[in-house]
């Protein structure tokens, strides 16, 4: 970490809590950054919520706190701008824990990506623009612990303290490419996002890399050792993957050891795992095993509807049309349009814009700026391409 003084309030009271958010409220802009305890328990939380205004800076402790609710209004209030770096699961967390919902949010790592930046972690921005070295060795420490070490403090402050002039300097070049539009619209979007129950998700299954290859008695055990490491990991407030690593399950599944010395003589298991669970395990995939062959749980696969001719030369004439349009505005193509959105284009073939309004999920800057470009492409027979509209400096011109 770079040698600098880095002041800011700690906020481990009710009291204090208040008057700092009473101080937030008359700001135009802060900036929001949070650590967690994911690597260390079962359930994570928010361990440390860092905000940094014009000429303050706060860490705020909510295990210490515990009643956020006084930055509940903060965050919802839409003249109050908030500056995030890669905001969606500081969303989800700050609404998990709190029930803080975020307005007018300005993502810098979004920013980043609609400018065509190569590199978008914080970690390479503060280095390039603002010649500040990030130490990342606090990143994975276990955020629960208390009493945090000032230098952890530290760490956690110097996170956000560059992010409103980082802010600034984006939303000028946004500006000057007139991109600014286009990453406010999706700040709204994002603070729509809310975290989803994973146990309302269905099996376990649908969650685990290389599920879908896996045959239905595969899948069977697999849910079983999922179910198992779930209730081991709340038992022993763990992480999952710290309690039994996803390759050693998909080992177990291959191997499917039934007694003590075929789980020994696997060598999937330490020692102190076998110890811990390894009875209980067995037991566990001794009755997957043995289950009838009936009722097996199959991996749910989409059926994919046929692309008739003329559909499938208009999603490609639109996939080459977003190509080309992406690498001239030096924009990732995923972000000008996805391919759901171009399937769905493809399918439906709107053709005017009153057609184009009532796209569902179609942004209004994706209307408003290309709106007229989709229609070219889609009004036109087979693959022919309608003439593709350039810009210079994003000024459209026909070429």
């Amino acid at each position: 970490m770079n040698d600098l003084k880095i002041s800011y309030r700690l906020i481990e009271t009710a009291p204090d809590l208040e008057q700092a958010a009473n101080l937030l409220s008359e700001q135009e802009i802060i900036a929001v950054d949070l650590e967690a305890d994911s690597l260390y328990h079962y359930r994570e939380k928010v361990c440390l919520i860092q905000i940094a205004a014009e000429d303050f800076n706060l860490a705020i402790d909510p295990l210490a706190v515990g009643d956020l609710s006084p930055l509940q209004p903060v965050m919802a209030n839409p003249a109050i701008r908030k500056v995030f770096h890669g905001s969606d699961y500081d969303l989800r967390s700050l609404y998990r824990d709190f029930q803080i919902a975020v307005a007018n949010i300005f993502d810098t790592q979004l920013a980043c990506r609609f400018l065509g930046l190569k590199e978008t972690g914080l970690e390479a921005l503060l280095r390039n623009r603002f010649q500040v070295a990030l130490d990342k060795k606090y990143q994975k420490q276990d955020w629960s612990a208390r009493p945090l070490s000032l230098a952890m403090l530290a760490y956690g402050i110097l996170d956000v303290i560059y992010l409103i002039p980082l802010a600034r300097s984006l939303e000028n070049e946004l500006s000057a490419r007139n991109r600014l539009a286009w990453v406010e619209e999706e700040g709204k979007i994002l603070s729509r996002i809310r975290p989803g129950s994973p146990l309302d998700r269905g099996p376990l299954f649908l969650r685990f890399k290389g599920a879908s290859d896996l045959d239905p008695r595969s899948l069977l055990i697999l849910e079983t050792l999922l179910q198992f490491r779930n209730a081991q990991a709340e038992k022993m407030d763990r992480p999952p993957f710290k309690v039994l690593g996803n390759e050693s399950i998909l080992e177990l599944i291959r191997k499917k050891p039934l007694n003590m010395p075929e789980l020994w003589e696997s060598k999937i298991l330490t020692a102190r795992q076998i110890a811990i669970f390894g009875q209980p395990l067995l037991d566990r995939l001794r009755e997957a095993a043995d289950s009838p062959a009936t009722g097996f749980p199959g991996y749910p696969r989409r059926a994919r509807a046929r692309m008739g001719a003329a559909v499938r030369q208009r999603f490609k004439a639109l996939k080459a049309w977003k190509d080309a349009r992406a690498d001239h505005l030096g924009m990732d193509p995923a972000l000008l349009l996805n391919s759901a959105m171009i399937q769905w284009l493809a399918e439906k073939k709107p053709l005017t814009r009153r057609d184009l309004e009532a796209v569902p999920g179609l942004k209004t800057w994706q209307k408003e700026e290309f709106g007229e470009e989709l229609l070219a492409v889609l009004a036109q027979p087979g693959e022919k391409m309608a003439p593709l509209l350039l810009t210079t400096n994003d000024k459209k011109e026909y070429i």
